[in-house]
């Protein structure tokens, strides 16, 4: 599941979620979506709104975060989290579940380190600077929706590496992806 969140702050002990986008990928394509904006129950700072578009009234009707949960768990379950940083996004969600009680844990995969691995040779690996090089199409950047889907569209790419290195498992063989 490559998942990308917007936040109150970058910290996630004191941060909270304001939009979340999940895109389900099977390998070969997206087979499933969502994304909402989240009422984080805290003010959104001004340089954040700034950045993301996001404002305190665009999330004052959204859901709170213990309403989609189960959706998340349900997305993610069985599946490895991938996301460009990962431990960004990742300790933010597993701090909104540890905040109403839930353990959140999943296997992750991070796209910064698989583009250095797979895409090497670039001066930076930040999102938006890959997609440019790459010539990645980012929509709405600092918003959870179109971050995501550029995040897909760069693990596909990735993955096409991976598949013309010729380092895939054989048939049957349990074995590590990346």
């Amino acid at each position: 599941t490559i998942i990308d969140i917007e936040t109150t702050g970058t910290v996630y002990k004191y941060g909270r979620i304001t939009e979340i986008a999940l895109y389900v990928h099977n390998g070969e394509r997206v087979t499933e979506q969502f994304q909402t904006l989240i009422n984080p129950e805290v003010d959104i700072p001004l340089y954040i709104t700034r950045m993301t578009g996001i404002t305190n009234e665009m999330v004052a009707t959204a859901p709170r975060f213990y309403e989609i949960a189960g959706k998340l768990e349900e997305l993610t379950e069985g599946r490895i989290f991938v996301a460009h940083n990962v431990n960004f996004d990742y300790q933010f969600i597993r701090e909104e579940f540890s905040r109403i009680g839930y353990i959140f844990n999943r296997k992750k995969l991070c796209t910064v380190q698989l583009s250095r691995k797979f895409l090497p040779g670039h001066a930076s690996y930040s999102l938006g600077r890959l997609c440019e090089e790459l010539g990645i199409e980012l929509n709405d950047r600092h918003r959870a929706s179109g971050d995501a889907l550029a995040t897909v569209r760069l693990f596909e790419m990735i993955l096409a590496r991976y598949i013309e290195q010729g380092i895939l498992p054989q048939p049957g063989k349990t074995t590590s992806l990346f």
